[in-house]
């Protein structure tokens, strides 16, 4: 009997919680070792199929670095990263379409919908729905051309927030169109974070390959709770580098614009999403204002 008292327990403990985020947007960032494990991909599929149930409107945004790297290992390209961002040549774009819309962005489709939900795919340039130009990271405080990597203008949220207010699941790849049409590559960190900030997300969730911001390089404690300006101190103090950059810059991005909470958490953990969202001490790191 105590058993079922126990979960019957979690059950009210996740009811306050359950009222807060009840029509509200959540977007979620789905990458890293959740997208690669089967049984971490089904976990992750179930927290936001209940999202969804319970009157959540999750929206998510997916990356596809390994299956990309994959793609283009068996083409014979190199892969080459600049400031966390790969450089993306007319081939490298072709293959990263290839991959990420009508691969990757198809498989999570399904399988949120052999689970009851209604997800459509589509990309940035379905719609237009993420507009951009060319992205010219610095290095050295010198601008490079990394290529087909996009840096957003424009995010056009209507056709997104019409399917999460309506039954729908929206899934998005994170290719954007250019002024000319052309395609562009676009970190999926940044796009979850520009799309978090046009939906006024309640929540943006970045699910990753590690427990959360970490105070340095060489610890293993994690930072539970941070602010902007704490960020960029970290930044320029190195404790912050490679793709935790861009990360971290979406997530400030998406408060500035009026999103409430940013969460970074351990995607490798079984239900992470409803460990963040539900439960009293949550995981990871929560970044405000």
């Amino acid at each position: 009997m105590q058993k079922y008292i126990n979960k019957a327990s979690i059950l009210t403990e996740a009811l306050p919680y359950i009222r807060k985020i009840s029509g509200k947007t959540v977007v979620i960032k789905y990458g890293g070792n959740a997208m690669i494990s089967p049984e971490l991909k089904q976990k992750v599929m179930e927290d936001i199929t209940l999202l969804k149930y319970i009157g959540a409107n999750p929206v998510i945004v997916h990356g596809g670095g390994p299956d990309i790297s994959n793609a283009l290992a068996k083409f014979g390209v190199e892969s080459e990263f600049v400031n966390g961002l790969r450089k993306t040549d007319e081939q490298t774009i072709q293959i990263a379409q290839m991959v990420l819309v009508g691969k990757t962005n198809k498989e999570i489709v399904s399988t949120l919908n052999t689970m009851g939900s209604s997800a459509i795919g589509l990309c940035g340039i379905d719609g237009k729905v993420i507009e951009c130009k060319k992205h010219m990271p610095k290095v050295d405080g010198k601008p490079v051309d990394i290529g087909f990597v996009g840096e957003i203008t424009k995010i056009n949220a209507h056709a997104l927030q019409m399917l999460a207010d309506d039954q729908y699941i929206p899934v998005v790849a994170p290719i954007g169109i250019g002024p000319d049409g052309e395609s562009y590559n676009i970190n999926a960190d940044t796009v979850a974070g520009a799309i978090a900030a046009a939906l006024k997300a309640e929540k943006l969730m970045l699910l990753t390959d590690v427990p959360g911001i970490k105070k340095s390089d060489d610890s293993d404690d994690i930072i539970y709770e941070i602010t902007q300006k704490e960020i960029f101190e970290m930044i320029d103090k190195g404790k912050i580098n490679g793709g935790m950059i861009p990360k971290t810059l979406s997530c400030i991005e998406a408060i500035d614009a009026g999103v409430k909470r940013v969460h970074i958490i351990d995607g490798r953990i079984p239900h992470s999403i409803l460990l963040e969202i539900f439960t009293n001490t949550g995981i990871g790191t929560m970044i405000t204002a």
